[in-house]
């Protein structure tokens, strides 16, 4: 498939695309007249991305990790390795800490929004 379509399919934009090619966490074969042609399987593999990205991994560390991911599943495949799990592990630490950090300045937030309502309403 053209990047238009891949582009259309994912949601995501040519350039972003090209981007993910130059960062080698994309491949995509040559037609004669040079344009991009993309496998079925790179819809998947984009959907990976995005939803790497979104889990704040860096495009370097996400073209480490997507060769050791089945495409269908996400699931890891026989070049996962102790070191990437390692990896892995700290980086789904990192956003537990992320998460439990920004669970407590809504709390703030919400405390100082209740404080407002309250003297609002006097």
């Amino acid at each position: 498939m053209r990047i238009g379509e891949l582009a259309a399919r994912t949601g995501v934009s040519e350039r972003s695309l090209r981007y993910y090619e130059e960062q080698k966490m994309l491949v995509s074969d040559r037609t004669p007249g040079g344009h991009r042609d993309y496998p079925e399987r790179a819809v998947d593999r984009v959907i990976h991305i995005q939803e790497l990205l979104a889990a704040g991994l860096t495009s370097k560390k996400i073209a480490q990790i997507l060769p050791c991911m089945r495409d269908a599943d996400g699931g890891p495949n026989e070049y996962a390795t102790p070191k990437l799990v390692a990896e892995l592990e700290t980086e789904r630490d990192r956003i537990t800490r992320t998460i439990a950090d920004l669970v407590r300045s809504r709390d703030v937030l919400d405390e100082v929004i209740d404080r407002a309502a309250e003297h609002r309403a006097v």
